[in-house]
């Protein structure tokens, strides 16, 4: 279950939804079942990322919705450089132009994630 964290100022949830859709239809153009492909947010408030002890909250404003983002993406370890580095491309074009963006990769087996769905809590690899 591919896993997208993107930590970064708020935005509106019409935004949100849009990065979700477009990340999730590019995992569906490579077989990844679109129910498996998680986007999740997490709020940054000002003055809590650096780049080189210098505040990214002071950078010139881009254009874009998201003035900086970090984005951690958990994928399976058999997921190889191109595909990361097309990934990482997508990404940056979907939050749109930055001031900051930092993408990291996890690679995180699928026996290590569960999911539960109604009343079932299953494994990530019998799904």
């Amino acid at each position: 279950m591919p896993t997208i964290i993107i930590d970064a100022p708020a935005v509106g949830a019409t935004v949100r939804r849009s990065v979700a859709t477009r990340l999730t239809r590019w995992f569906a153009r490579r077989n990844v079942a679109p129910a498996h492909v998680v986007v999740r947010f997490t709020e940054v408030a000002p003055g809590t990322v650096f780049s080189g002890g210098f505040p990214v909250d002071a950078l010139p404003a881009a254009d874009g919705p998201f003035p900086y983002a970090a984005v951690t993406c958990c994928l399976g370890p058999e997921r190889d450089d191109d595909f990361r580095v097309e990934l990482a491309a997508e990404i940056a074009a979907t939050l749109g132009p930055v001031s900051f963006l930092y993408v990291e990769f996890r690679p995180t087996p699928p026996r290590y994630v569960f999911v539960q769905r109604a009343d079932r809590l299953t494994r990530a690899d019998r799904m």
